[in-house]
Parts: structure tokens; sequence; C-alpha cells
């Protein structure tokens, strides 16, 4: 069972936006903060990201390097870190082009940019995302994360010279992009040293339960039986489990079958009771009880709204 691909398809609220910034020394750019995750990708030259934190130091950029902003928080892209930032420019739509395009700067060296941002519902976010670092930087040269950096090829050839299918192309590359970002990112972790989600997801004990929660949501789990997925004692696997998940196992669980059953409220007009037993409830009750207590509404309510908004 793909956990990461779950975890990040039950927080999409939408599909990815993206805008191409060209700049040429001296240039600068402000971006506010954005509702879900940001994302850059170096396609020319060379620049810097300033955080707005004051307290984390800039960051150097390099040709085909790739910046995950776990939060969307608001952040500057500049060619020099002294160099002072403009306001968000107004974003040029060309018909037909799934990206927005935008020019700034002097007639300095040239640098350029893919950006944009994941609508990914930070309200609920799944544990693997909420405890990623704030800014993840993922160099690609020298032959570094080879997958990440045959997408981001990909992406440069079709944004450079568009072609027929172009239009088609570029969109679902961008939305590939965050699964090989968090992908290269979990495999960057030293085996010996990584910790939180990096580590449980290729532990011996806590990966394989982990996987059977997400394989069958709905089957009766215990801890005792998840342990016996694991091969440990009840007590061992729940000290293990939550040490590295940050939460007991059967918190998981119901937080795992209510995501599940969100999901399913928001994509599908299947009954109440048919999403009641797909994440382990016995009843339309039961499972109603058990969401409202999560949400805060009752699971009618949850599904009304969504599809409003």
């Amino acid at each position: 069972m793909d956990i990461l691909t779950e975890a990040l398809a039950s927080m999409r609220t939408g599909k990815p936006s993206s805008v191409r910034t060209d700049g040429r020394a001296p240039w600068g750019l402000r971006l506010p903060p954005v509702a879900g995750a940001g994302f850059h990708v170096v396609l020319h030259g060379t620049c810097w990201l300033v955080p707005l934190d004051g307290a984390t130091a800039p960051v150097p950029l390099a040709p085909g390097d790739v910046i995950f902003v776990r939060d969307g928080s608001g952040h500057i892209l500049a060619d020099h870190p002294s160099t002072p930032p403009s306001e968000p420019q107004a974003v040029r739509m060309c018909e037909g082009s799934p990206i927005g395009s935008v020019q700034l700067g002097g007639d300095g060296p040239p640098a350029s940019l893919l950006c944009g941002n994941y609508h990914l519902d930070q309200a609920r976010p799944h544990p693997l995302v909420s405890r990623l670092p704030e800014i993840i930087h993922l160099p690609t040269g020298h032959g570094r994360h080879p997958e990440l950096s045959a997408a981001v090829q990909l992406l440069r050839a079709e944004l450079d010279d568009p072609r027929i299918g172009s239009d088609g192309i570029v969109p679902t590359l961008i939305d590939s992009l965050l699964l090989y970002i968090l992908r290269a990112w979990l495999d960057e972790q030293p085996a010996d040293t990584a910790q939180g989600w990096a580590a449980a997801l290729r532990d011996s004990a806590v990966g394989p339960a982990l996987a059977a929660i997400h394989r069958s949501p709905a089957a009766q789990w215990t801890v005792e039986s998840l342990a016996a997925e694991s091969g440990l004692s009840r007590a061992a696997f729940a000290r293990r489990f939550n040490a590295l998940v940050g939460e007991p196992p059967m918190t998981y669980l119901t937080r795992w079958r209510m995501t599940a059953a969100a999901q399913l409220l928001r994509e599908s007009d299947i009954p109440l009771t048919t999403v009641a037993t797909r994440t382990g409830y016995g009843s339309e009750f039961a499972f109603a009880k058990a969401f409202k207590r999560e949400f805060g509404q009752a699971p009618g309510g949850y599904r009304r709204q969504a599809r409003a908004a």
C-alpha cells in the first residue's frame, strides 16, 4: 500500500497552480503566504530564496534545484539576498497555456523559475506532511535524485519549447513533482539517524502495521492485532509506533478512518451507510457520532458544505 500517495491524495483540495518567473538582475520578488504548500524549480540561472522569519539563512539556488515550502509561508526570491524585493507582479496568462508568466528586473544575468503551490488542506494535514521541515531544498545536480532530476528536465524542455501536447504534459508533470519531491526527501534521510515518518515507513515493525491500516481501514484492528503484523509484543509495538509516528496506534487508526471517510464524502455520492462500512463502523449512527466528534459537524452537512465550496 502506497502510504505517501494516499496521504497526499487525502489532503488535496484542487489542482496545483504555477507561474513561470523570468528575472534579470537586479530582481527580487516578495511572495505572500499561500494556502497549501509552495514549490519552486530553478529552470535556468541562479538565485536566492530568503525566508522572512529572520532566523533562517538565505538559501542559494542553482539550475535544477527544487524548493518545497511545507506550509506555503511567505518568502523572497531574488538574484541576491541584498536586492530589495518588489511586491507580487501581475501574472500574464496566455490563452490555452496551463501556467502564467511573470517578467521582472533589469538587464543583468537572467534566471528562470517555475513557481507555484499545491492546494493542500492544512486544517487537517496528514502527519507525514505536517512533520516535514518547513523548507526542503533538493539539489538535483551531480547525479543526485535522478528521478526528480528527470522530472525537472522534462518540465524545462516543455516550458522552453512548447509543442503539441505540452498543455496536457506540463500540468501532469507539475502534479507528479510533489510525489517526486517528498520521495526524494525521504530517500535522503540516513537510515541510521532518520526520525519520525522517514523512519516509520522503513521500520520493520511500524511500516507493516501502517501498511495494514491503509490496506484495510475497515478491519477491526486492535493494538494486539497490529502488533502481530509487526512481530512485536503489544507493549513494545505500542511504544515504537508512538515514538516514530507521533501518536498511539489506535489514534492514528481513527485519524486515517476519518480522513478516508471525509475523502469519500467529498468525492463520491455513495450512501452514508456505505461510507461507514468502508471505514470500519458497524452502523451509520456510530460512524456519524465519530465523524461529528472529529469534524464538528454531521457527515451529511460536511458533504453539502464540501460540494458547495
